[in-house]
């Protein structure tokens, strides 16, 4: 398979920008982690192009969101379904809006660009490939663990993977509809193992698509945003939190447009949503040697 090639429709200028790391070169078969596309393929393509991806030796990992605020969510969702074992996607909040919208739960908002996904005559093939994506993909061999945005403090990696698990089975199952009744709200707050129900699958769904911030006991807070109200609420980035379980696994994700590579501070720590949909940068980690691509995005900044 090949991909679409770009250079008849834009020549690469010197707004594409490589962050300087030593110059090496990957093994055949290169692992590239990209942030958040959020419908932007014309983009993708631009960043791919650089990477000079290889779909027949090369694989992509995505953070998520691969739908919504950008013009493209239907070429970009064929894209990645086309690339078979040579792409995988964990689902973010977009990704599960969109499956949300279909079922008739929730509704096509304002600034939503999703309709051209629920109007296209491959709709339904495409939303059942979409809810059978993961919310976790852990490599063993590369040991990086991708999810769309954090993991609770309590959870180690063994019971990240579980939890993944009870919400991919769910989703996966022919009475998924019933899950999106439920999934919408911001309690609770904590972790128990104790959790049942509808409320152990929220708090599951809350970490892996819409974590940002946690206090120091470790309650989730998917509310503040701004740094006035996180200082006074006396809020800590996820992957900060004390005692993280985690701490020690390189984890990759995307959800944070404005916590850029290389802001985290925390070893082992990858964002990579760099908001392209906002007129921001597409960026790409190649995890055999950790060196990072990007490129500036053409699209129109979405408002």
């Amino acid at each position: 398979m090949s991909i679409p090639s770009v250079s008849n429709k834009m020549k690469l200028t010197n707004l594409d920008v490589a962050v300087p790391l030593e110059e090496t070169q990957p093994a055949p078969g290169a692992t590239y982690a990209i942030g958040d596309v959020q419908g932007c393929f014309d983009d993708l393509l631009r960043l791919l192009d650089k990477i000079d991806f290889d779909p027949d030796v090369d694989q992509l990992w995505f953070t998520g969101d691969l739908v919504n605020r950008g013009p493209n969510s239907l070429e970009i969702l064929r894209f990645v379904k086309g690339l078979k074992s040579g792409a995988i996607s964990v689902l973010g909040n977009h990704d599960l809006h969109l499956l949300a919208v279909a079922v008739g739960v929730s509704k096509v908002r304002k600034k939503d660009t999703i309709t051209d996904v629920l109007e296209a005559p491959d709709c339904e093939e495409l939303l059942f490939w979409l809810r059978h994506q993961p919310f976790l993909h852990h490599d063993p061999v590369l040991d990086y663990t991708l999810v769309h945005a954090g993991l609770p403090p309590q959870w180690d990696l063994h019971k990240a993977q579980a939890c993944a698990k009870e919400i991919e089975t769910v989703l996966q199952n022919s009475n998924y509809g019933e899950f999106f009744k439920y999934m919408y709200g911001t309690k609770p707050r904590r972790w128990r193992d104790g959790l049942e129900g509808w409320d152990r699958l929220r708090f599951i769904v809350n970490c892996f698509t819409q974590l940002r911030y946690c206090d120091r006991n470790g309650r989730l807070d998917l509310v503040s945003r701004r740094n006035s109200t996180v200082k006074k609420k006396r809020l800590l980035p996820w992957f900060k939190a004390p005692n993280r379980a985690t701490e020690g696994s390189p984890i990759i994700f995307g959800h944070w447009a404005s916590l850029s590579p290389g802001r985290a501070n925390v070893p082992g720590v990858y964002p990579l949503d760099t908001g392209c949909a906002y007129g921001g940068r597409f960026t790409a980690l190649r995890l055999q040697d950790g060196r990072y691509f990007q490129t500036r995005c053409f699209n129109t900044p979405f408002r």
